[in-house]
């Protein structure tokens, strides 16, 4: 079977999906048509496709004649995020227990432990998305897995802006709920491993909820 040839538009979606979810631009910053096709050597007519792509996926906003920005949220756009993140994702974990094989298994408790030792915000919220992607790995959906993941995308701002406010009683609280939702995994416990992850992302949306200050920050207020 012939290798499918990547276009333009998919190499620079992937560039500046990577580099949006890594926190290289901040939430409502300005995204500049010009200088992201001078730096990946293209012409503006895959730029603007990479950009719808990114819209799409709720990651970028794009005003007609006027430009492209990165997407922001306010409070209440986040409180109903997470709450559908609430409610989706532990159907997710539960159509995906049964089905994770023995090295996704194995590879649970070794994260937990990494993201209790890492010290760099950005090095945790990769290896904390790569663990609850790998909780739901065994899923073979229709469109679930890319709702959550697109989720996910959506709220990377606010996963950043909470694991800054931690506080050593919720950085502990966070890691015990990962220990506890891969033991019931390995246990095949799937109801015990739905509580876990429902209050898991439950405690991020109350967090959040108590700093409004954070969203003056995300929304580039003084």
């Amino acid at each position: 079977m012939a290798e499918r040839t990547v276009s333009s538009a998919e190499r620079i979606s992937d560039a500046l999906r990577s580099e949006i979810l890594g926190g290289a631009f901040s939430p409502g910053e300005r995204i500049r048509q010009e200088v992201l096709a001078e730096r990946y050597g293209a012409s503006r007519l895959p730029v603007r496709d990479a950009l719808r792509t990114l819209e799409a996926e709720g990651l970028v906003i794009l005003v007609p004649n006027t430009g492209a920005w990165v997407a922001k949220l306010s409070l209440d756009e986040c409180q109903e995020v997470y709450q559908v993140r609430e409610r989706v994702e532990p159907l997710l974990l539960r159509m995906s227990v049964p089905h994770l094989d023995r090295e996704a298994l194995d590879r649970l408790l070794p994260l937990v432990e990494a993201m209790r030792e890492v010290g760099h915000v950005e090095e945790f919220l990769a290896l904390d998305r790569e663990f609850h992607m790998l909780c739901y790995s065994g899923a073979e959906t229709t469109m679930l897995g890319e709702l959550v993941e697109r989720l996910w995308n959506t709220t990377q701002h606010y996963r950043r802006a909470f694991a800054l406010l931690g506080t050593e009683r919720t950085t502990r609280g966070i890691h015990l709920e990962h220990e506890l939702l891969a033991l019931a995994i390995l246990r095949g416990d799937v109801e015990d491993a739905e509580r876990v992850l429902l209050g898991h992302i439950r405690t991020t949306r109350l967090e959040l909820s108590r700093h409004p200050e954070v969203f003056h920050v995300l929304d580039g207020a003084a």
